[in-house]
């Protein structure tokens, strides 16, 4: 929201009232609580008639301080989300006639006394931002108040649509010369957020504007630190867009909360954030590998799924997982759970004829229900479904007609919705789309009592984890996938998601990898999108690139709107041989055997993101920091910590890209660079800029065939040219075998050694191979 008109006014109809000093401050236990008026108070008169706003700054974990502001402390507060990895204690409060300090681990909050306000953060004697005069704001709204959003542009409305709320409290803390702003959910637009207006609101609005499906009120910057906006309810970020020396975050209501999260790198940014907010799960190992889709609208049956499969196969391009989307119930009845007849007439034999195939099984659901499937009444006679204020049900005709929404605050609806779910998962299912859960309706009732603000964007974790606990209770632990589009903070402990309806076109590919990006800096550690793109048939050179960007990203399916996306349709298309190396068929192939060969490296790197919240694709401002080359870099990523990506983007082969210094081996030719700079190489179909980072050591799997199997038996170490000095690898098997190998490099010779597994291959980029039966070896790199 945008409060004021210039740097000197507020906007017609706006009356703010802002933090102007510290009067009082109190130290109380691990807390420390200030007493900020809405003006200097000199005179005793000055306290009468007049907003005070309660600023408590305390923290629920080392190096994280909670800083909550509010006005009436009796008006319904937002929840905020679930801070799983809070503790108690976890600061240390001193209070003197110098001001007041909360201390967090390396993190520190000084509140200065007295006026102007003046609230600071700095860590290791560094500062990193602040809070200064008019940072904290109450905000009243006149009726028609000309305050609007981006993308409304109307009197007295905000991004989200909806009226404005008579009440606001805003926040700002200071951007310092040079500091960028990262993250704030899966964000289509520029990767840097600098210079824009942000609305924290799920919404379904394609790849392609600046809505998003994913809102995530939690951004971090290149000075080492992250900002967490505690609201599960809309929040409007002004990232440099209306103060531009300040991000401003405002809220409705009485009471705002935000956390501040130190570093000092963005790594470890990420670490603390989602140890406070929670950590991605582990994913089976066969999730990694290819899914193909019946896509949306398309016509089919078992006979069109199985000569999908065959088809597959016959051109020895391993398959993993079969899905099928929304019409595999019957039309005018989703979500009822039950097979439409008259295409599947034996779901038990359908989906045990592919598990037989060794292909694992998605279906798509979504938490509406159709007023003619029998769910519906079961559901409206016991409550289940949202009901409006005068205790009917809540209805829309979006999608199919009739529909009903799931109320997961309810207990009882959400273990019934489950049941109906295991349901599916005993026919054979193996993984559930949580599609939709975006528009989430506002002039409803909830069962708990819930505000519907509060509501919107939290509704999608209550999906998905309603979806996700009966997988990982049906599955086993390690073994549940969803595959979402909508999420908020915290929604990263339900992997996989995916990018939304993207187009198919090259503009589109570059924006699904930004949304990618900025999502993964926002604490999301798997992602995937739909190759070739959602809406239309791409041009069969989009559809080849896309394939080769697909297969570098954690998790890789192939899907779509109106049409297939098998690649020989591709190769039909363009007249081409599919044993051309540069066809449709043969860059599937080649990519998805590449992909199937790194699952040692993939799946460790999804390993470590349990323990660490680091993504599997990394941005480049998360692997680089301090680089001033990377910051606005957002055509490229790591895929893993070492395996450096640029996608082509374009049908002749052109791409410019950013090696950082050292020596960089591509992984495909062997050939090695010199970082350091920009370097522009043109690829044809089959490949890419794919480098390995200096010093490296990337396992490579036994099988280019499933990429579930053991990867210690037949273990490949590849040895890439660094610099000296010690390292260490970890190899994790998909039954929970590890392998630990301590590599050192000195003078031009690696030494590997391994207590944990006696026989492995190491093999240099020249293609010089050696083998041990002892777990230790010396090789020439």
């Amino acid at each position: 929201m945008k409060f004021t008109d210039g740097f000197w006014t507020l906007r017609p109809g706006v009356d703010a009232l802002y933090a102007q000093e510290a009067y009082d401050i109190e130290r109380r236990d691990d807390s420390i609580v200030v007493s900020a008026p809405t003006k200097v108070i000199t005179r005793r008169g000055d306290t009468l008639n007049r907003p005070l706003l309660t600023v408590t700054l305390s923290s629920p974990l080392e190096g994280v301080v909670r800083v909550r502001v509010e006005r009436h402390t009796g008006a319904p507060a937002d929840p905020g989300f679930d801070l799983v990895g809070a503790v108690e204690g976890a600061g240390t409060a001193t209070v003197d006639e110098t001001g007041g300090v909360l201390r967090s681990g390396p993190l520190e909050a000084r509140i200065a006394p007295g006026a102007p306000w003046d609230l600071s953060f700095a860590a290791d004697g560094r500062p990193l931002t602040h809070s200064g005069p008019k940072s904290l704001g109450f905000v009243r709204l006149a009726p028609g108040a000309a305050v609007p959003a981006e993308p409304t542009g109307l009197t007295g409305v905000t991004g989200t649509g909806l009226a404005a709320s008579p009440t606001y409290l805003h926040g700002q803390l200071s951007l310092g010369v040079g500091e960028l702003v990262y993250g704030l959910g899966e964000r289509f637009g520029p990767l840097v957020k600098n210079g824009q207006t942000v609305d924290i609101w799920n919404s379904d609005g394609g790849t392609s504007s600046d809505q998003s499906y994913k809102n995530v009120p939690f951004y971090l910057t290149n000075r080492g630190y992250g900002v967490l906006v505690n609201h599960r309810d809309h929040v409007s970020f002004e990232v440099g867009s209306e103060a531009v020396e300040q991000v401003q975050f405002s809220v409705a209501g009485e009471s705002l909360e935000f956390m501040v999260v130190y570093g000092p790198t963005p790594e470890r940014v990420l670490e603390r954030y989602t140890a406070l907010t929670g950590r991605p799960a582990a994913v089976p190992a066969w999730s990694y590998g290819l899914w193909l889709s019946t896509s949306f609208t398309t016509d089919y049956d078992e006979v069109t799924v199985t000569s999908f499969v065959d088809g597959m196969r016959e051109r020895d391009i391993p398959l993993s997982v079969f899905h099928f989307d929304c019409f595999w119930m019957r039309e005018f009845n989703w979500t009822d759970f039950e097979w439409d007849p008259r295409v599947f007439p034996d779901p038990e034999g359908t989906l045990s004829r592919l598990h037989q195939r060794g292909l694992r099984v998605s279906a798509w659901i979504n938490p509406y229900i159709a007023q003619r499937s029998a769910l519906f009444a079961e559901a409206r006679d016991r409550g289940y479904l949202v009901r409006r204020a005068d205790g009917s049900v809540w209805q829309w005709d979006m999608w199919q007609a009739g529909m009903g929404l799931v109320d997961f605050t309810h207990p009882e609806a959400t273990r019934w919705y489950q049941e109906k779910l295991r349901g599916l998962l005993r026919q054979g299912v193996d993984a559930i789309k949580t599609d939709f859960g975006e528009r989430v309706p506002t002039d409803v009732v909830w069962h708990d009592g819930s505000r519907p603000g509060d509501m919107h964007n939290w509704y999608a974790q209550l999906y998905n984890r309603a979806v996700f606990d009966v997988l990982e209770k049906e599955r086993g632990a390690g073994e549940a996938v969803v595959f979402a589009r909508a999420a908020t903070a915290g929604g990263q402990r339900m992997p996989v998601h995916w990018g939304g309806d993207n187009s198919s076109t090259y503009e589109s590919m570059a924006e699904t990898l930004r949304a990618g990006l900025s999502l993964a800096l926002s604490g999301f550690a798997h992602w995937s999108h739909d190759v070739g793109g959602f809406e239309g048939m791409p041009d069969p050179a989009v559809f080849k690139r896309w394939t080769v960007f697909g297969l570098l990203s954690s998790h890789t399916r192939l899907h779509a709107s109106t049409t297939y996306r098998v690649p020989w349709l591709f190769d039909e298309a363009e007249g081409r041989d599919e044993a051309d190396p540069q066809s449709a068929v043969s860059v599937m192939r080649r990519f998805t055997r590449l992909k199937i060969a790194l699952m040692p490296y993939l799946f460790q790197a999804g390993l470590d993101a349990t323990r660490t919240g680091l993504p599997v694709l990394r941005p480049m401002q998360l692997a680089f920091p301090g680089d001033p080359a990377v910051e606005h870099l957002d055509r490229q990523y790591l895929l893993g910590p070492d395996l450096l990506v640029a996608p082509v983007f374009s049908t002749d082969g052109a791409v410019d890209f950013y090696l950082p210094p050292g020596r960089w081996t591509h992984l495909l030719t062997g050939e090695s660079v010199e970082g350091g700079g920009w370097q522009r190489e043109v690829h044809a179909f089959d490949s890419l800029p794919l480098y390995v980072r200096p010093g490296a050591v990337i396992p490579f799997g036994p099988s280019e065939e499933r990429p579930d199997v053991e990867y210690t038996d037949g273990l490949t170490l590849r040895v890439f040219p660094g610099p000296d000095g010690d390292s260490e690898l970890h190899v994790t098997t998909p039954t929970g075998r590890e392998a630990r190998f301590l590599v050192a490099r000195r003078g031009g010779t690696v030494r590997i050694a391994s207590s944990d597994l006696a026989e492995f291959t190491a093999r240099t980029p020249g293609g010089t191979t050696v083998s041990t039966s002892t777990g230790e070896l010396e090789i020439a790199a």
